[in-house]
C-alpha cells in the first residue's frame, strides 16, 4: 500500500503573544520619549535648568513642576501692600521657603524649593531685605531673592572669627566687595581712617567686635572698617580700658588675651575663670600652652576647610612662629580672632584664682576642669 507524504505543519506564531509583545515595545518606547520630553517641556514653562542636576533628579523635579504649573507661574489670590523679608547670612533655602510659607507669601514651601533647586537660585540667594508683593507668582518671588532690595543690608561678625573668615562672608552678605580687597585694607588700615587714640596698629585683627551691623548696599572696604572702629571705640570704654592698665595690660595686649580667651571658652560663664588662668601664668613667667595660638599660626587647613585645625599634632606644636605660645612665653604679638563682649570683661575683670591649668570636660559639654598642679590637671584626663 503506498503511503502518502506527509505535509510538514507550519508552525504559525501565536497572535496574541506577538501583538502583546509588540504593544510594550510600543508602550516603552512612547515612555522613554516620555520622560526624555519632560526636561524639554519643563524648560518652555520655566527656563533652562541648573546645570548641576544630574538627569534623573532633574526628570523628577521637572515633572513635578509640571504638575503645579498653575500653582508656580500664577499670582495667587493675596494682595496688599509689599511685606517685609528678611534673609539672614548663611540661611538655608529650605528655611527661606518655610517662612515664605509661613508669612503667606507662597503656599507650599516644598515645592517652591524644588524650583530653587531646578533653576539653581539656591546657590544664588542673597542675604538682605526684601519687600515682596503678596500674590506674586511663586517662581517671580524666586527671581527675586536674587537680588536685595536697594537699601540696607544687615552683616553679621560671629564671635571668633578672624579676618579670612569675615572676609569669605562678604560674597553672600548683599555687599559688593571683593573679599580680597577688604583683607589687603583690614590687614593694613590706613592711619587716616583711624579715630582719634585709636591704638597703634596696622591691623584690623581682633578689633572688629561680634554683632550686627547695618551697611548701605552701596559701601565701600572703607566705610566696613571705618564701622568696624566706630564700634570698638564705643564698646570698649573707658572704664573697661582703664581696668585693663589696672592689671598691666595695654589695650592691644588686653585684645589679644580676650581674643584667646574666646577661642578657648564656650561657656561665658567660665570666660572670668578662664582668664585668671592665663594672668597667673603670665605673672609667673610660664608659657600660656594655648592651643588657638597655634591653630591660627598654621592658618587654613585644607583637608578640614577650617582656619582652625582640630585636633594638633606634635609638628604643630613645635611650629617656629612668634604666635606659638607652647614655644614663646608670653602674649603672642597680636589678637588670633575677635572677642565678644564677655571675653573683654573677662580680661577687663578676671576672676581671682589661683588655677594655673584647665582642660574640657570629658562629656563634651563645654565646661572646664581647672586645676592648681600639673598633676591635678593630669587626673582630668579622659580615657
Amino acid at each position: 500500500m503506498a503511503t502518502q507524504p506527509v505535509r510538514a505543519r507550519s508552525r504559525r506564531m501565536p497572535i496574541i503573544p506577538v501583538l502583546l509583545f509588540l504593544f510594550l515595545c510600543l508602550a516603552g518606547v512612547t515612555a522613554a520619549f516620555g520622560v526624555a520630553l519632560i526636561p524639554r517641556l519643563a524648560e518652555t514653562v520655566y527656563g533652562p535648568a541648573a546645570s548641576t542636576l544630574h538627569p534623573g533628579q532633574r526628570i523628577l523635579i521637572s515633572a513635578r513642576l509640571l504638575l503645579a504649573r498653575e500653582a508656580m507661574t500664577r499670582p495667587g489670590p493675596a494682595a496688599g501692600e509689599p511685606l517685609p523679608f528678611t534673609i539672614e547670612l548663611g540661611e538655608s533655602p529650605a528655611s527661606i521657603a518655610y517662612r515664605l510659607e509661613q508669612a503667606g507669601l507662597i503656599a507650599d514651601a516644598g515645592l517652591f524649593q524644588q524650583y530653587l533647586v531646578y533653576s539653581g537660585i539656591d546657590r544664588r540667594v542673597q542675604a538682605g531685605s526684601y519687600m515682596l508683593e503678596p500674590g506674586l507668582p511663586p517662581v517671580e518671588i524666586a527671581h527675586q531673592l536674587q537680588d536685595a532690595t536697594p537699601g540696607e543690608v544687615k552683616f553679621y561678625v560671629l564671635p571668633g572669627w578672624r579676618l579670612e573668615e569675615i572676609a569669605a562672608a562678604l560674597p553672600t552678605s548683599g555687599l559688593e566687595l571683593d573679599p580680597e580687597a577688604f583683607l589687603r585694607l583690614a590687614k593694613n588700615v590706613p592711619e587716616v581712617w583711624k579715630p582719634a587714640g585709636w591704638p597703634d596698629i596696622s591691623s584690623l585683627e581682633g578689633y572688629i567686635l561680634p554683632g550686627e551691623y547695618i551697611f548701605s548696599r552701596e559701601s565701600e572696604v572703607e566705610d566696613l572698617l571705618k564701622a568696624f572702629m566706630a564700634r570698638f571705640d564705643e564698646v570698649v570704654t573707658t572704664e573697661m580700658r582703664a581696668a585693663f592698665q589696672a592689671n598691666g595690660l595695654t589695650l592691644t595686649q588686653a585684645v589679644t588675651l580676650a581674643s584667646i580667651v574666646e577661642k578657648e571658652g564656650v561657656r561665658e560663664e567660665e570666660r572670668p575663670q578662664i582668664a585668671s588662668v592665663f594672668y597667673n601664668r603670665l605673672r609667673s613667667g610660664m608659657k600660656l600652652d594655648s592651643d588657638p595660638t597655634v591653630q591660627y599660626a598654621v592658618g587654613y587647613n585644607q583637608e578640614q576647610g577650617t582656619w582652625w585645625t582640630n585636633p594638633l599634632s606634635g609638628e604643630h606644636l613645635n611650629l617656629d612662629s612668634p604666635y606659638n605660645t607652647y614655644r614663646y612665653p608670653g602674649l603672642p604679638p597680636g589678637p588670633i580672632a575677635s572677642p565678644s563682649l564677655a571675653s573683654l570683661n573677662a580680661v577687663a575683670h578676671p576672676a581671682e584664682t589661683t588655677y594655673y591649668y584647665f582642660r574640657a570636660d570629658c562629656d563634651g559639654s563645654g565646661w572646664h576642669q581647672f586645676a592648681e598642679t600639673y598633676d591635678q590637671h593630669l587626673q582630668y584626663g579622659c580615657d
